[in-house]
């Protein structure tokens, strides 16, 4: 939904409600939070979020801020929501709610320690409600490997799982239908395994871990950012988040065209996660990755991480569908993608944005160190996380992570760089793309109708190598198997 639109459906709303008296803002308030609530429960979030801004300012109370928060949630505003959590806790400190919104925006943002604090609270207050037990219960066991985890950092002799696989030690069983892989993946290969993903088959263990390990031993030997060169005349093709709709990514080929060495791809990250076909996402674009390396590009998104994908499904369907064993690998696999790419030296592409200090060049770029986790501050967070604005400067991100960066913040950049514009992802738009800061920023965004609930369209840049301006190409979801988004999500994750 529109920015403008949204305005316009909480102006409707509002002048409805004025036309009632009042006894007092109280009252008003509480007329207005039931408007919002039934927006949430349409899942208009925008709408209920500010609805529920406007009884703030009548009549602060835990319960509206609380919430707020939700909504924000939804939206995948963490510091917004955690703002709003701490708010409602400070006017009632009995409001466990709050400790639940908190603790859901704590978790998202990867910490783990604030959000079992929460958790804890809530059980001291409730102890006898089984379903807070047993999110301070799975939060605990996360707390605990990730210390497990550190201590063994140490252990400089300890091995990846891409050194202690032994892939011929996976036997095929005479049950198999499924495709069989050679050397080398090849075109032929790629068709059958589509097919078989779409209906609904699985690539057989040995066959993925040989896919997923070819490609960790290709992306571990890339640059931090890839510079791409398009031919005079050539077309190449630009996408956003997928988030593991693995049906609509094959719609795209169809209205573009199979990948090839002449119709190459660059799709700029959140491959997975949310979606419930997050697993053939990824290994039909490792696919086209192994099989056209130097027309088929893929760019790391925020959640191409640890943390992302224990909350948001990608880690428990790789643990449905395979073992812990080869999420295990994913997750070493994900450090070493690409941070962002260039194109013809005049495009750059990255998943989030530009960076919270001035100064930044590509040569620091090039330089940052991709072989982690996303740090929460630097370089490679910004990359990941940033939002533009439409007003100059910056402000702090209300994803709580990364920034918010201005029209002026892109043209110095831009200019300092030898850069025409920016391309980014990472935010859901109601046609699948959005002009930023006069051209010299867009947003492309691959996923329509996120999570079967938002009504947006995807959408996707072309560009040729003698006419770099972008153009668009908006296109509606497709339809999928009746498997849900955030199927295999994890449990904490769960709105209270």
């Amino acid at each position: 939904m529109t920015a403008t639109l949204t305005d316009d459906i909480v102006a409707t709303v509002l002048e409805s409600i004025e036309e009632k008296n009042y006894e007092n803002d109280k009252e008003k308030a509480g007329m207005i939070k039931d408007e919002a609530n039934q927006f949430f429960k349409d899942q208009v979030y925008d709408v209920a979020a500010d609805l529920y801004s406007v009884a703030i300012e009548l009549h602060p109370t835990a319960v509206l801020y609380g919430n707020r928060a939700q909504a924000y949630l939804k939206k995948e505003l963490y510091g917004s929501a955690l703002e709003d959590a701490d708010n409602a806790i400070s006017i009632d400190p009995s409001y466990v709610k709050g400790f639940y919104r908190r603790a859901t925006a704590n978790m998202a943002l990867g910490r783990f320690r604030k959000a079992l604090a929460d958790y804890q609270a809530v059980v001291k207050v409730v102890p006898n409600d089984k379903d807070a037990k047993s999110k301070f219960e799975e939060c605990q066991k996360i707390v605990r490997r990730q210390n497990f985890l550190a201590a063994i950092s140490v252990d400089h002799d300890k091995k990846t799982v891409a050194e202690t696989l032994d892939i011929n030690a996976i036997a095929i069983e005479d049950s198999y239908e499924g495709p069989h892989l050679g050397e080398k993946i090849t075109k032929e290969f790629m068709l059958e395994l589509i097919s078989k993903f779409k209906d609904q088959k699985k690539l057989h263990k040995k066959y993925a871990f040989k896919m997923l390990l070819d490609f960790y031993n290709y992306v571990k030997e890339l640059p931090t950012m890839v510079e791409i060169t398009v031919p005079a005349g050539k077309k190449f093709t630009i996408c956003g988040d997928v988030h593991g709709q693995f049906y609509d990514l094959c719609n795209i080929f169809e209205i573009n065209g199979m990948p090839s060495e002449t119709n190459p791809y660059l799709f700029n990250g959140d491959f997975v996660d949310r979606g419930s076909f997050s697993v053939e996402t990824i290994f039909t674009m490792i696919g086209f990755k192994l099989l056209y390396p130097n027309h088929f590009f893929m760019s790391r998104g925020n959640h191409e991480s640890d943390v992302m994908n224990k909350m948001y499904g990608f880690e428990g369907e790789v643990k449905a569908k395979y073992t812990q064993q080869m999420s295990d690998m994913f997750t070493e696999t994900f450090c070493w993608l690409p941070l962002c790419h260039l194109i013809n030296q005049k495009i750059f592409v990255c998943h989030g944005g530009l960076f919270k200090e001035d100064g930044v060049t590509l040569d620091d770029i090039k330089k940052t160190n991709r072989n982690r986790q996303p740090p929460d501050e630097g370089i490679m967070c910004d990359l990941l996380w940033s939002d533009p604005q439409p007003i100059d400067g910056r402000s702090p991100s209300k994803r709580g992570v990364g920034c918010q960066f201005g029209p002026d913040v892109t043209a110095k950049w831009c200019e300092a760089n030898g850069i025409e514009y920016v391309v980014r992802s990472h935010e859901v738009k109601p046609e699948g793309y959005e002009m930023h800061h006069n051209g010299q920023c867009y947003t492309v965004f691959s996923a329509p109708n996120y999570c079967d609930q938002m009504n947006n369209k995807g959408a996707f840049i072309t560009i040729t190598g003698d006419n770099l301006s972008p153009r668009f190409t908006p296109f509606d979801a497709v339809p999928h198997p009746k498997l849900p988004p955030m199927a295999y999500a994890n449990s904490l994750f769960g709105f209270n």
